[in-house]
């Protein structure tokens, strides 16, 4: 099932990097960006994570950040340890919730996200995230889920291409309305 506006997102348990698992029933009296990204050494996926660290205080305790890469767990810990992330990552290498919520694969737009946002590749070259193991799927396209109070979907973002999200600025909107 697509998320959609009202959609209450019950059930999501997962590894994270960690060492323990999330579950989505956690994130009840708080509003939560539940993102879905590709595989583990992503360039594009990385560069995501590095700037949502850096920007993390922006949103405060406001707002619980999630990143789910379709990725075994072990791979994934070792490729975002760097990161350093106050937010959980977690590892969905059966593709389950991808699945469920039907997360699209699309060759055509990985190779759109990759010639529209081609400077990206640049800055993700310059900051080390360079792919040397692909564990997951390059065809992955990102999914963004904001989530009220009560595990609500405020609103879903199913990305145009394989590097497309919703902006900081609407994400920063959302966690102070």
């Amino acid at each position: 099932m697509k998320l959609t506006k009202g959609v209450k997102l019950s059930k999501l348990k997962l590894p994270n990097t960690n060492g323990g698992e999330f579950d989505i029933s956690n994130t009840k009296g708080k509003k939560t960006l539940l993102t879905f990204y590709r595989f583990a050494q992503c360039p594009f996926c990385n560069l995501r994570i590095n700037e949502f660290v850096k920007r993390y205080n922006e949103f405060g305790e406001k707002l619980h950040v999630v990143a789910i890469f379709d990725s075994p767990l072990n791979h994934l810990i070792k490729s975002t340890k760097r990161h350093n992330a106050p937010f959980e990552i977690l590892a969905d290498e059966n593709f389950k919730y991808f699945k469920e919520y039907e997360v699209e694969q699309s060759a055509w737009k990985f190779m759109l996200g990759s010639v529209v946002r081609f400077y990206k590749i640049f800055q993700a070259t310059l900051k080390g995230y360079i792919p040397t193991r692909l564990k997951g799927s390059m065809f992955t396209v990102p999914v963004d889920v904001l989530l009220n109070e009560d595990g609500t979907v405020e609103k879903a973002y199913y990305g145009k291409n394989t590097t497309d999200h919703l902006s900081f600025q609407e994400i920063l909107e959302f966690a102070n309305q």
